[in-house]
């Protein structure tokens, strides 16, 4: 049986065919409605707030959310558009809402300055216990943390009040070059990666036979 011209059959593969696609375009569709509404709803975002995925690479600002999609423009100024229905699926860090920043570094002072490491981690506590941009409120620790290949080393964990990028950077920069003038003044210096060769005694060297 034919239609205009057409094999039945064929309609009918046609409309199956156009159908299911119909279907999954809806499916898509209200998958991505019912994201918008939770973003709405559940605010783990808003337009303007920095946010990344430890799941997929997402990373920027957010620029616009809207029924379907939601545009965020990276820190290398691509935009980048998204799904809604994908936030449903990952997870979400707003680091735009951190109430402070971490401040984690490892700083190595060489084993022969080891009778005053005590004292230096002594001045560097009191330091960072007096400066104005750290929170106090939060753990703070300064610590022989353990003996590495090349240096004893001091762990120095903190929390700035400040969340701002540009400006953590400054605090952080003025802080190590703190330390730094500390372990000096306390005689000692910064270690760097070593190597030492002990040699088990003089090897002779016999002349080859004739």
């Amino acid at each position: 049986m034919q239609v205009i011209g057409v094999p039945l059959s064929s309609l009918v593969a046609f409309g199956s065919a156009s159908g299911l696609m119909v279907g999954y375009a809806a499916k898509d569709l209200v998958a991505n409605f019912a994201g918008a509404v939770m973003l709405r709803l559940d605010r783990p975002f808003t337009v303007g707030e920095w946010v990344r995925s430890p799941d997929q690479e997402i990373e920027g600002v957010v620029e616009d959310i809207g029924l379907r999609i939601t545009r965020i423009r990276t820190f290398d100024q691509r935009p980048l558009y998204i799904p809604n229905s994908t936030f449903t699926k990952i997870s979400v860090e707003t680091p735009s809402r951190m109430r402070n920043r971490r401040l984690k570094e490892t700083i190595g002072v060489r084993y022969q300055d080891g009778e005053c490491v005590e004292s230096i981690i002594k001045t560097i506590r009191s330091y960072l216990v007096n400066h104005e941009e750290i929170d106090t409120e939060r753990v703070l620790i300064v610590n022989l943390n353990g003996y590495g290949h090349s240096a004893l080393e001091i762990m120095v964990y903190c929390f700035t009040k400040t969340t701002g990028w540009v400006r953590f950077h400054e605090i952080k920069e003025q802080i190590l070059l703190d330390i730094f003038d500390i372990i000096r003044r306390h005689g000692a210096e910064i270690a760097y990666p070593t190597q030492t060769l002990h040699h088990a005694g003089h090897a002779s060297i016999q002349p080859e036979p004739n």
